[in-house]
């Protein structure tokens, strides 16, 4: 390989020159090397490297060229961080769901962009990237004192390995993007070490909570729905979403296909995230709650006459949520927890959460001798493995009753 000052004849993919630079008092060694012709055109496309020693453009240039010969060269970006976040987001979100969508363009917007953003695509490195993750705080929206609209600010408050671990992963999908497109040649994102997570104790509600919860909602405008869920285990989504021609009153079932959710300024019935359906064989109390809902619901329509703003006929209500507003419009999740935490005070468990009603569905079917593979069929999961993962802990009646169990065999073979 030429390591002399070019003659200014052509030179062929994979040669180069070195040549000493003066600039004023200042002296270094440039590099040159041909990697081929710029598009359209017959021009030949250098790429150049400076450095103060001669050696280390020699070593650049050998690489380069080792590089062009073997066919595997390559060209970094040179987009920034942010534009390409900009574009993964607009050109390679097709086949998302809008909550996906959302979800990472939130991620990018609130945390990517600001700190990883004007960060050219070619200079990203994982010592970076690790640094940026290391010293991601929680953030919190309020009003701006100068301007009077809402804004996000950071606290100092560390956010959890499990926001860490999101973040992570949208870049991690934005960079293989990139690579796969030939704007990167590897994911340094691959190279960062992120936080493990710490399982979270599930916190079911207690038989004597139970009793006190299904009391208070006797007179609840939601409390049909929070019965639902801790009886039969859905989502919240999947409650609120919940069709009439989804409820078969003559077999005691529910077909669970949809769920409601909020997208932009409206709450919408999609498919579940792996938009397959499952059965749920519900027992009677179910349905007698959701026979005493249909008949509350045309009542509701008859009561509130010309401001009705939900079906208007038998055929549009077969495919209208079972749980609507007096109005007739549907419930935001936004209400149904606001009004959950409302109840829960009231028995003594203020940290409650409506998903709790579905850990308390879980726990009490293993109790009552589901087996797992059962559970798992009514709430949805992929696995039964993730099934036993979550409530695979024993609680103390369950492990007293395995020790009766036990005792009651041994007896027998005295």
């Amino acid at each position: 390989m030429a390591t002399k000052q070019s003659s200014g004849t052509k030179r062929a993919n994979g040669e180069g020159n070195i040549r000493k630079v003066k600039r004023g008092k200042y002296e270094y060694w440039e590099a040159r090397i041909t990697v081929g012709k710029i598009a359209g055109t017959n021009k030949q496309d250098q790429r150049s490297f400076t450095a103060k020693k001669q050696e280390d453009c020699r070593k650049w240039l050998q690489s380069v060229g080792n590089a062009i010969n073997e066919g595997d060269y390559f060209e970094p970006s040179k987009v920034s961080v942010g534009t390409w976040l900009d574009i993964w987001l607009k050109d390679y979100s097709a086949d998302w769901k809008y909550a996906t969508k959302e979800k990472y363009e939130n991620v990018c917007r609130v945390h990517l962009k600001p700190g990883l953003g004007a960060v050219k695509l070619r200079d990203l490195k994982a010592p970076q990237i690790q640094h940026f993750y290391n010293g991601l705080t929680k953030t919190t929206r309020r009003k701006s004192k100068k301007t009077g609209e809402m804004e996000t600010v950071k606290t100092e408050e560390p956010l959890s390995p499990k926001s860490v671990r999101l973040i992570h992963g949208v870049l991690s999908k934005a960079l293989n993007t990139a690579v796969r497109v030939g704007y990167l040649k590897y994911n340094p994102a691959e190279r960062c070490t992120i936080p493990k997570l710490h399982k979270k104790e599930i916190c079911p509600l207690t038989d004597t909570q139970v009793k006190a919860f299904v009391s208070a909602c006797e007179h609840e405008d939601y409390g049909s729905i929070y019965k639902l869920i801790l009886f039969t285990g859905l989502r919240e989504g999947e409650a609120l979403g919940l069709c009439w021609d989804a409820v078969d009153f003559k077999k005691n079932e529910l077909k669970i296909s949809k769920q409601l959710q909020h997208q932009g300024d409206q709450d919408v019935l999609v498919p579940l995230k792996n938009s397959k359906p499952r059965y749920l064989a519900a027992p009677p109390y179910v349905m007698k709650l959701l026979k005493d809902a249909q008949t509350h619901q045309k009542e509701q329509r008859l009561k509130a006459g010309t401001n009705w703003q939900g079906w208007t006929n038998a055929q549009e209500m077969k495919t209208s949520p079972v749980f609507l507003r007096d109005d007739g419009h549907t419930i935001s999740a936004s209400a149904l927890y606001q009004r959950y935490k409302h109840i829960a005070a009231g028995i003594g468990i203020p940290d409650s959460r409506v998903h709790d009603l579905r850990h308390t569905f879980a726990v009490l079917s293993l109790q009552n001798g589901d087996n797992v593979k059962t559970v798992q069929d009514n709430l949805g999961h992929a696995t039964a493995a993730f099934t036993l993962d979550v409530y695979g802990h024993t609680s103390e009646k369950m492990r007293t009753d395995s020790a009766a169990r036990m005792e009651k065999y041994i007896r027998k073979m005295a």
